[in-house]
């Protein structure tokens, strides 16, 4: 990342964002206010798509220096190298979205991913650099549910998974494109001035290695004159051009610096300047050191980061073999090698967790293998708490679990309510013998927005239909989502008593868990 002075934007590639799938999905909370000063170094940049639907909150998302109000029921389409970001006004609180990131090509092909095409993304930016809208209670209810049919086919992966994630993609795509062409208020938010920033930056993007890359050939490609543009990039930028096509250059270099054994000369060149001395000269004005200093230091800490994953991957390993001791004493060296505890719960202990669910499901383990895993896992999740309560990490979704009243097992609960915690849901255990009042007061009382529950005798599964009716009678079957389990369960019960959701396995049900606290 360049300094504050570089006044550059962070440019994230796909290799960091995809981390080696086609699409990634989660759910992210942005509590930064904007900084007041108009500058793209506080922005980022992908080589990949942004998909952002707003869930909770509000503020704003700036697109160059351009403000655009954000807030429940609004979704941003960013294409790649475009500088961006979220953030929050004082009074509304955090912005909760859920977030897409994927590549084009990845999943289109001829014009839809033609850039210039009138038919590129199905016609959604509608000559604008983004697409942006605020969508109906409708359209909101329909685009919701395709982006969470994406990620649980991204989390399953099940047979011809990518075909249904196209065909997703596809209607998503299709009906943003239509309900922005009708909404009036949508076009005006871009303005055709940004447009023309926003190409002269891909252009940019594209053409930096050239040493005879100017002002006067991106206005030149864009019909536009040169002061015409390069007021525009100042007013959205908030710095000249030259200075951003600077920035780029030597953000280039930077990685080229991390990532191979070119020499300096030779990255000089391959960044478009035009001689050795200015680019040093440049180098060592932003940076405060010499591009090999910089070299050196970054290496150093690549060799730590690549410590850490080794540790991490041992985290990972113990805690599917149960040794939870290990685990303790390898999250301990994580954390002190200053891996982000953040860092250590998902790639650590979540991912590992996620194998032996998967295991499970496919009958590779079995329950004791599954509660000695989970054990592990707690007890590494036990050293990380106060470090993730620090950094101010919270649970990805509140569920409260017990087994129905009358019936007394609690394997199959124990088991479910392992591989939840292991989803990063905060889970409040019920225990046996549980009253469907008890569930819905929970629910109400801890803020829950999943309530789990479990039978595995015939004889009180008509209690799962008592929770139902109480959560109406309450008025919060609207606010939460009721699951249902156990051996004599199955999906036409769930229909019949009109639960959310029934799953056959403890994997499942944690998987599906996550998608609805989403």
């Amino acid at each position: 990342m360049l300094l504050a002075n570089a006044k550059c934007p962070k440019w994230n590639n796909r290799s960091a964002l995809l981390k080696g799938a086609l699409i990634s999905c989660s759910s992210v909370i942005c509590k930064n206010a904007a900084p007041t000063e108009i500058s793209t170094e506080h922005l980022e940049a992908n080589e990949v798509f942004e998909i952002d639907l707003v869930t909770a909150g509000a503020g704003e998302c700036r697109v160059f220096g351009q403000s655009i109000p954000c807030k429940k029921g609004d979704i941003f389409v960013i294409p790649p190298d475009i500088p961006h970001n979220c953030y929050v006004t004082e009074a509304d609180g955090p912005v909760k979205l859920f977030r897409m990131y994927f590549d084009i090509r990845d999943w289109f092909c001829g014009a839809v991913q033609d850039i210039g095409s009138a038919d590129y993304c199905y016609g959604i930016f509608g000559g604008s650099v983004i697409a942006y809208a605020t969508l109906n209670a409708v359209t909101y209810d329909k685009v919701s549910e395709l982006v969470c049919d994406i990620a649980r086919e991204t989390a399953e992966k099940k047979h011809n998974w990518e075909h249904a994630v196209r065909a997703y993609l596809q209607t998503l795509f299709i009906t943003l494109g239509r309900y922005i062409g009708e909404a009036e208020h949508s076009q005006s938010a871009i303005s055709k001035d940004l447009h023309n920033v926003g190409v002269a930056v891909r252009i940019v993007m594209e053409n930096f290695a050239d040493s005879d890359l100017r002002l006067e050939s991106v206005s030149d490609a864009l019909y536009i004159s040169k002061s015409q543009l390069s007021r525009l990039f100042k007013d959205f930028t908030g710095e000249t051009f030259s200075v951003y096509l600077r920035g780029v250059r030597l953000n280039h270099a930077c990685k080229l610096l991390r990532e191979t054994d070119m020499t300096v000369e030779q990255i000089a060149n391959a960044c478009g300047m035009r001689d050795i001395n200015s680019f040093y000269n440049n180098f060592k004005s932003i940076y405060g050191k010499t591009p090999n200093q910089y070299r050196s230091n970054k290496r150093s800490a690549k060799e730590k980061g690549e410590r850490i994953m080794v540790v991490l991957s041992e985290i990972s390993e113990k805690m599917q073999q149960g040794r939870g001791k290990i685990v303790v004493q390898l999250v301990e060296q994580a954390l002190a090698e200053g891996a982000d505890p953040e860092q250590i719960l998902n790639e650590g202990l979540l991912s590992g967790m996620d194998i032996i669910g998967e295991k499970f499901r496919n009958n590779e383990v079995y329950v004791p293998e599954v509660l000695v895993a989970a054990r592990a896992m707690n007890m590494g999740v036990q050293i990380l708490k106060p470090h993730l309560a620090a950094n101010g990490v919270q649970a990805t979704g509140k569920v409260c679990i017990g087994t129905v009243q009358g019936d007394l097992h609690d394997i199959g609960k124990n088991i479910v309510k392992m591989m939840m915690e292991g989803k990063g849901l905060e889970v409040i255990d019920l225990g046996t013998d549980v009253p469907a009042e008890k569930f819905v007061k929970t629910a109400i009382e801890e803020n829950c927005q999943v309530i789990c529950c479990s039978a595995l005798l015939t004889t009180t599964m008509h209690v799962m239909d008592e929770v139902v009716k109480a959560a109406e009678a309450a008025n919060i079957r609207d606010k939460v989502k009721i699951m249902i389990g156990g051996a004599p369960v199955s999906d036409d019960f769930c229909k019949q008593i009109g639960a959310d959701a029934y799953t056959a396995d403890a994997a499942s049900a944690a998987n599906l868990a996550a998608e609805l606290c989403k």
